[in-house]
């Protein structure tokens, strides 16, 4: 991990007074960082389903194999909150294939339900400052995740970014380009154990999760703490084609997902989990 180089428009320790809690705490929201102008935001301040506008929901079982099947029903907005909900469920899986080899489609049943929703075909970005104050469950089998996606090339020579990840008892941040292998991917990776922070009640609390993002690099913290530091000259594909996928514009992804290749098993971890996400902001200079 790098440290921070000067010359960077606002330094990490400029920025606490600025990211004073909102929405839920009823604190106003700053409107501006010095030199940076916000383009876009949701505050979750109206009850009810996410606004449209702003974003859309996957349906289904989706990826890495996770226990969950993706449902609008279980995202609401709620008190200045965004509250995404994993729920445990029994009910025939209406994608159900009886002999079927596909993780998809070989489940007869869904055991649990969660949300996942974006801003593709919406809201996208190329550089900004990417803000989310959230307060995460840190409990086994949990997988909470604030991320971004390239608009195009499929994956990962589209560029992943995880802004915020959270399982198996740390907290991650990552970059991830393409290879000369389909579907496999570079990945620029900073972890970070929840029980290294001095507060034993850190994941009771509401924290702030950032993306710095220009044409030299990206810069990912949480509550002002630099995680991660990576140059895009490491960022373009590795199969020839000289495309940097952190040189297109990107959209937000939101969603929690249980167990699957990397949450972990939940164990006797109780549901529902609540993942409440009090805003979400884009920046640009």
């Amino acid at each position: 991990m790098l440290e921070w180089q000067p010359g960077q428009p606002v330094q990490p320790a400029a920025l606490g007074a600025l990211a004073a809690p909102a929405g839920a705490q009823g604190q106003p929201a700053p409107p501006s960082y010095q030199g940076w102008k916000l383009v876009w935001a949701d505050e979750f301040n109206k009850k009810g389903r996410p606004n449209p506008q702003n974003w859309q929901f996957e349906t289904g079982f989706q990826r890495n194999h996770e226990l969950q099947w993706y449902q609008p029903e279980n995202a609401r907005c709620e008190k200045g909150l965004l509250i995404i909900e994993a729920k445990k469920e029994n009910r025939p899986n209406p994608t159900y294939q009886a002999g079927s080899t596909d993780w998809r489609t070989s489940r007869p049943t869904i055991e649990y339900t969660a949300a996942s929703l974006n801003t593709s075909g919406r809201h996208q970005w190329q550089y900004g400052r990417f803000e989310m104050r959230a307060r995460i469950d840190a409990r086994p089998g949990l997988w909470p995740a604030f991320w971004t996606l390239g608009v195009e090339k499929p994956w990962p020579s589209n560029g992943e970014i995880d802004i915020m990840e959270y399982y198996k008892g740390k907290i991650l941040a990552n970059v991830a380009s393409g290879t000369d292998k389909p579907y496999t991917a570079k990945w620029h990776s900073e972890t970070k154990p929840v029980a290294s922070f001095a507060d034993p009640d850190w994941a009771k609390q509401f924290h702030v999760w950032r993306m710095d993002w220009d044409a030299t690099a990206i810069r990912l913290y949480v509550d002002d703490l630099l995680l991660n530091e990576t140059p895009l000259t490491q960022t373009v594909n590795q199969d020839g084609t000289g495309f940097n996928p952190m040189m297109q514009p990107h959209y937000l992804l939101l969603n929690l997902a249980l167990g699957g290749d990397n949450g972990g098993p939940l164990a006797d971890t109780p549901l529902p989990s609540r993942y409440e996400i009090d805003y979400v902001r884009v920046y640009q200079q």
